[in-house]
């Protein structure tokens, strides 16, 4: 009896302890990488990256990175040195197109956190950068080398040409989602080497009437009404600058073909507005480019005014022609009408119907232009840290505010031991 006693005692202690361990290694997890982030929406929380927030949206990488599942860390320019040469005079020399190349020299393809930065070796590590992957860089000049001073620890970042002089300087962490994304304060911006030879700057202003455009291929007379009438082809012509716009457009044949069940023409004109902006991609992909795009899904116009995940398609190539899936239609494209850099306009099968409208569950209300999902807060607003005093270390209040979701789980795991035990005593 003595025995069955002392282990009727020694049993509820051994679990108690048992749940503490479980909810300390589960507080301590890596968080889930969150594939759909808004850089701009993660950059409006810092007064002194507005600027370089304005540039990622104006010239459309900021829809390159919401595409992207992999982790970067972004060079971020602050303000006051982006209003101060060398950096003005590029913004001002430069149109949109080769501003876009430039961003993207600023985008590593690696995710770098303040203790990885610390432990890159003075004589540097070669990363790849977003504007590698675009083929506009010549030989592997996309590329930048970042090294770190053994005596101060200031990193530096340069193109890997030893005959650039363009260079920068880490000023501090800004932000950090764990294995996601790091943002970066740097003094300037980087400037590709051997860059005036590149495409991006060389390509001359198109200019293109679209409607013009669609009402020369005889098909398309429909939606050139369509457009011409709801206005936004305004918008779309805008957006020719930047990395461009691919733009899928039904044929006459399939808006006759559409069932009596949907009714496009009676939509209310922001619903319809928001169903043409759901057939244009903000990057210019000629038809090559479609047949071996990377990653299917593919963010249109509709997802920047109702947020990062909505109003998607799903792009890839089956039987030898491009297929387009938007979750209840699928359609595949047809012929080219137009394709010359920065715009392309493909034509295909059938009315592109989103789900959000016209789904099972449309009667959810399409979300307002400019509400988009907010990551979570992993670190403190720079205003209240000396993180442009000193380069070397990383802002104050960083790890305060790292620590806050694992206290919150902790919290939450403490609660569900407290429940267990009283079961137990009741029972």
């Amino acid at each position: 009896m003595a025995v069955l006693f002392f282990i009727s005692h020694i049993a509820p202690l051994t679990f108690f302890y048992f749940l503490l361990l479980s909810s300390a290694s589960a507080s301590f997890s890596s968080p889930t990488a969150d594939t759909d982030l808004n850089i701009t929406s993660i950059l409006s929380s810092f007064q002194n990256l507005t600027s370089f927030s304005s540039l990622l949206s104006s010239t459309s990488v900021a829809s390159d990175l919401t595409r992207r599942q992999d982790p970067i860390t972004l060079l971020a320019v602050p303000n006051p040195y982006l209003s101060i040469p060398p950096s003005s005079d590029l913004t001002r020399r430069f149109p949109s197109s080769s501003l876009g190349d430039i961003l993207r020299y600023h985008i590593l393809l690696q995710y770098f956190s303040w203790t990885d930065l610390l432990q890159i070796p003075p004589s540097g590590v070669l990363v790849t950068t977003l504007l590698q992957t675009t083929g506009r860089a010549p030989a592997n000049f996309g590329a930048v080398n970042i090294s770190r001073n053994p005596l101060t620890n200031a990193i530096t970042i340069q193109s890997r040409s030893p005959d650039s002089a363009s260079n920068a300087t880490v000023l501090s962490l800004i932000k950090t989602l764990p294995y996601n994304i790091t943002i970066l304060a740097v003094n300037s911006l980087l400037v590709p080497y051997d860059f005036n030879l590149m495409a991006s700057e060389t390509r001359p202003p198109l200019g293109l009437n679209i409607t013009k455009a669609l009402i020369d291929g005889h098909n398309f007379n429909v939606a050139a009404a369509m457009l011409a009438a709801s206005g936004v082809v305004d918008e779309f012509e805008a957006d020719e600058g930047g990395a461009g716009i691919t733009l899928f457009v039904p044929t006459d044949g399939a808006f006759g073909d559409l069932p009596g069940s949907v009714r496009l023409q009676s939509l209310p004109a922001d619903k319809k507005s928001v169903v043409l902006k759901f057939h244009v991609l903000h990057s210019y992909y000629p038809l090559g480019s479609l047949e071996s795009i990377v990653n299917p899904v593919q963010p249109t116009l509709a997802t920047e005014d109702n947020g990062a995940g909505s109003f998607t398609l799903n792009i890839s190539r089956v039987n030898g022609s491009v297929a387009i899936d938007t979750g209840i239609v699928q359609a595949s494209v047809t012929q080219t009408v137009f394709d010359q850099n920065p715009v392309a306009i493909f034509g295909v099968s059938k009315v592109l119907l989103p789900r959000e409208i016209f789904g099972k569950d449309s009667a959810a209300v399409i979300p307002k232009p400019g509400i988009t999902v907010q990551p979570p807060e992993l670190s403190p607003p720079p205003e209240n840290s000396a993180w442009l005093i000193n380069p070397a270390s990383s802002p104050q209040g960083f790890h305060e505010g790292m620590n806050s979701d694992g206290q919150i789980l902790r919290a939450q795991s403490c609660i569900v031991v407290l429940y267990c035990i009283v079961l137990y005593l009741l029972a």
